[in-house]
């Protein structure tokens, strides 16, 4: 195939064909889409557009270079097949003409095999057999051309391709046969070959797009199965046919592009793919846009690249407010475009317009009215109403407010509602009528993102607020607030105190005069005149009062008008109590211990008065002169200021309970002083000053307080030691029942137990060894739990008394710790008696037993008898086997 040529070698070049008629020699089964031949056509302004075309157009047509192809598959007659190729000028109409004569390739005719048509032979290479003679040197291997094999092909079949042989068939009888994908392997029975004459056959249609070529390999043996012939290759392609149409990627594509974009502005990329070969005019495909809809402000907003399918704008005028989103129709064509002889498809392409701040806020008037009543905030006075032709609920549409002006002091603000995109203005700030009647606010609306560049805001984008205050009925207020008033404490009732009155903020209201009330008044110590306010006592103001907090008492009253509706205020009195002389000292504790001997015996008392200073500390402290007994028993010395020490006078004092009367005395201007009872407990006191003569002290009289504490420790300790009972009786029945559970045979309480630490020598046997030589003063056995008793312990039953040694006060560490094993190991009948206090019988205080040392000792061994040990039971069995039963 050869484009179209423009020879303008000379002056006398002349545009058309170079002949008039044009033959060609093709195969006689002509399949669709097969190229046949080119045509030559010459142009001598190589700008001009040739369409070419066809009189048979049902059979052959020419593509836009000159080929002619043919239009569907048939057998051509045995005579010339003629049409007319013409070629026409699309500017200036102007026409060419050319017959093409088409001739079937030839036929042989004969008998009998003569009536088949010829068919290519494929013979194999020479090579050397072992028993020709002389030597011929072999043939090299030939390279076999392809073979080309179209697909889709409508038969009839099976259909000749090409005739294997050797020239080897003249003298031996050779079998022919073929292996390779598509004969004996999969896809089988594809290819077949005739194994006496070699010919090679194809069984049915071939699909390019499923398998492209097939590779072969042709044998020839003899009758007997030896190779007479190297294997050679055939190669078969597949030629392609336009048996595909072009397939989107997908069936509708979306896209995006900003309203206002210039034109060359890319927008999306669509894609189609064709199963035929890309590499050949079936698979090339061209994109074009079938449809715009809709099509305003232009039908050709956008275009396509015909050959990657990116699409872009061409026109300007995109506008989402008019038009939101554009659909287009795109069409994919093969034969890279041809509308004649290409396979189309379609897919659909939605091109959203998004939104750009190009449209400002507009208030929908210029002026807004409001009102608010005073003293309310967080009161809405005002709704702002604005239009933005930009998407909803976008940057570009939600709407913020701003205050140019009308409001120096801050007492408004604007908020947003998201939904409505209304501005809503707000009191932040209470209002007074008095000072302000009406206030006139500027406002401007903006957008939360900036403008589109070139876009200003229009007048509409600013209005005017105008807000009334309203006048309400407001509380009265006391002046000032809290009062504060200073008096000295002792004031007697019905003293007027002071005047405590309100004021009524509401200028502009007719209404009378205020009245007051007492609203809170601890100690109720005051009363309030309702008319004038005057404020007078009904009891004495005491500073040290409960209701009086660092000096200070305070009282609320309350302040009200007849306005509609009624409001009060509150104003709270302080009064600050001075204070004054009227409160004795007195001693603290009431209560103290002494020894009965001189030393050590001082008491350390306080002073503690309820005044506050001049009137309180330093303090004196002395005795009173009557009775006698008080100064000659007791002395008495001040400390500090507020402290004194009482201790005996003379050396010795029997234990009981004294009265001492003590004088104290403020420093007051005047002086205030009081006696008071100091009640002394004189007991007997060990080395350390501690009481020990409890018994006198606690006959001699409790407080209440005392004995109700020792009441309530003794039902505790009874309620404890009920519970623990209880505990012990549960816990010593389920060990009766597990007991019953133990075989004998399983006590290894008779087992020599052997202990890796023995201790740390000499040095660390320094115990007390009683308990052990003395176990019933231990733990008595009434005390141990009823039924259960270990096996190796002393039965209970009537025995010798032996005299008994005198328990050591302080037993030590090791008697503890023998004590808690032996009550362990009684507690639990089913554990060794390890660590246990094991009682085999009792020897009496002053044993004459040596050291068991002796035991090692072979001189005394000897001329013991241990006989006596068979009799003692399965426990000394051990000791009876190492040292009785003679001299084995």
């Amino acid at each position: 195939q050869a484009p179209i040529k423009a020879t303008c070698e000379d002056m006398s070049c002349k545009t058309g064909f170079p002949e008039d008629v044009h033959s060609a020699v093709v195969s006689r089964s002509v399949h669709g889409g097969q190229p046949l031949l080119n045509v030559r056509f010459r142009s001598c302004d190589g700008n001009k557009k040739i369409h070419f075309g066809s009189s048979e157009p049902e059979d052959f047509r020419v593509g836009e270079d000159g080929v002619v192809y043919a239009e569907r598959s048939f057998q051509l007659s045995a005579e010339p097949t003629e049409f007319v190729v013409s070629a026409q000028d699309k500017e200036t109409q102007q026409e060419w003409q050319m017959r093409v004569k088409l001739t079937p390739e030839p036929a042989f005719t004969g008998a009998s095999e003569k009536d088949q048509r010829k068919i290519e032979e494929i013979i194999f290479p020479w090579q050397q057999y072992k028993h020709s003679s002389p030597l011929k040197r072999q043939k090299r291997g030939w390279v076999i051309p392809p073979r080309h094999l179209p697909e889709n092909s409508e038969g009839p079949f099976p259909q000749e391709l090409v005739r294997i042989r050797s020239d080897r068939d003249k003298s031996l009888s050779l079998r022919y046969s073929v292996t390779g994908p598509g004969a004996d392997q999969p896809p089988t029975g594809i290819f077949i070959i005739n194994p006496i004459s070699g010919q090679l056959s194809v069984t049915k249609p071939l699909d390019r797009e499923q398998i492209a070529s097939f590779h072969l390999r042709a044998h020839a043996v003899d009758v007997n199965g030896n190779q007479v012939e190297n294997p050679i290759d055939i190669v078969i392609n597949v030629i392609d046919m336009n048996d595909n149409r072009p397939e989107f990627l997908h069936q509708v594509w979306n896209g995006t592009v900003p309203e206002g974009s210039k034109p060359g502005t890319y927008v999306m990329t669509v894609t189609a793919i064709d199963a035929d070969d890309p590499n050949a005019q079936n698979g090339m495909l061209r994109y074009r846009i079938l449809s715009q809809a809709p099509s305003s402000p232009s039908p050709n907003m956008f275009t396509i690249n015909n050959e990657t399918g990116d699409i872009i704008t061409v026109a300007a005028g995109l506008d989402r407010e008019k038009v939101q989103q554009y659909t287009l129709i795109i069409q994919a064509t093969d034969m890279e475009g041809n509308p004649t002889y290409g396979l189309s498809n379609t897919a659909t392409a939605v091109i959203a317009v998004t939104d750009v701040n190009d449209n400002p806020p507009e208030f929908t008037a210029m002026t807004f009215y409001g009102e608010v009543p005073e003293n309310r905030v967080d009161v809405i006075v005002a709704n702002l109403t604005v239009t933005d032709k930009d998407q909803p609920h976008t940057p570009a549409w939600n709407a913020m407010y701003r205050m140019t002006g009308g409001d120096p002091t801050g007492r408004f603000t604007i908020l947003t509602d998201p939904n409505s995109n209304d501005g809503l203005v707000t009191v932040v700030k209470p209002i007074d009528f008095e000072t302000n009647r009406m206030f006139v606010l500027t406002v401007a609306a903006e957008n939360q993102v900036p403008l589109a560049k070139g876009i200003q805001h229009p007048p509409q984008s600013t209005a005017t607020v105008s807000i009334t205050v309203i006048d309400v009925n407001e509380s009265p207020y006391f002046v000032p607030n809290p009062k504060l008033v200073r008096q000295e404490e002792g004031l007697i009732a019905g003293s007027m105190l002071t005047t405590f009155t309100a004021q009524d903020p509401d200028r502009y209201m007719q209404q009378t005069s205020l009245r007051y009330s007492k609203l809170s008044d601890p100690a109720n110590w005051l009363k309030i005149d309702p008319v004038n306010g005057q404020v007078t006592t009904t009891a004495v103001l005491d500073r040290e009062s409960i209701y009086v907090q660092n000096n200070m008492y305070n009282a609320t009253f309350l302040a009200s008008d007849n306005g509609i509706p009624p409001m009060s205020g509150t104003g709270t009195l302080q009064i600050y109590l001075l204070d004054i002389n009227d409160n004795a000292p007195q001693v603290h504790p009431k209560e103290a211990t002494t020894c009965e001997t001189l030393q050590p015996n001082a008491i350390n008392i306080t002073a503690v008065d309820p005044d506050i200073d001049p009137n309180a500390g330093p303090f004196a402290f002395e005795l009173p002169d009557t009775p006698a007994s008080i100064k000659r028993n007791w002395t008495i010395v001040r400390i500090s200021g507020d402290h004194a020490q009482l201790s005996l006078r003379i050396r010795f004092l029997e234990a009981g309970i004294y009265d001492v009367p003590i004088v104290i005395t403020d420093s007051g201007n005047p002086h205030a002083s009081s006696t008071s009872l100091l009640k002394v407990k004189v007991c007997q006191c060990d080395l350390n000053g501690d009481c020990t003569d409890v018994d006198r002290i606690v006959g001699a009289g409790l407080g209440t307080g005392a004995i109700i504490a020792i009441l309530l420790c003794i039902i505790i300790l009874l309620i404890l030691v009920l519970m623990f009972v209880v505990w012990m009786k549960r816990r010593d029945k389920e060990r009766q029942a597990k007991q019953l559970l133990i075989d004998p045979e399983d006590d290894v309480r008779d087992n020599i137990l052997k202990y890796d630490e023995e201790g740390g020598g000499e040095e660390d046997q320094d115990y007390d060894l009683s308990q052990l030589q003395q176990p019933d003063t231990v733990e008595p056995d009434a005390i141990k739990p009823v039924g259960i008793r270990r096996l190796d312990e002393r039965p209970i039953h009537a025995e010798p008394q032996y005299p008994v040694r005198s328990a050591a006060p302080h037993p030590g560490d090791i008697g503890d710790f023998i004590n808690e094993g032996l009550k362990a190991a009684d507690n639990d009948p089913t554990a060794p008696p390890y660590d246990s206090l094991l009682v085999f019988d009792y020897e009496g205080s002053g044993s004459t037993a040596g050291s068991l040392s002796s035991l090692n000792s072979s001189s005394s061994g000897g001329e013991q008898d241990y006989d006596y040990l068979n009799d003692w039971g399965p426990r000394f069995k051990k000791l009876a086997d190492m040292y009785g039963g003679g001299d084995d």
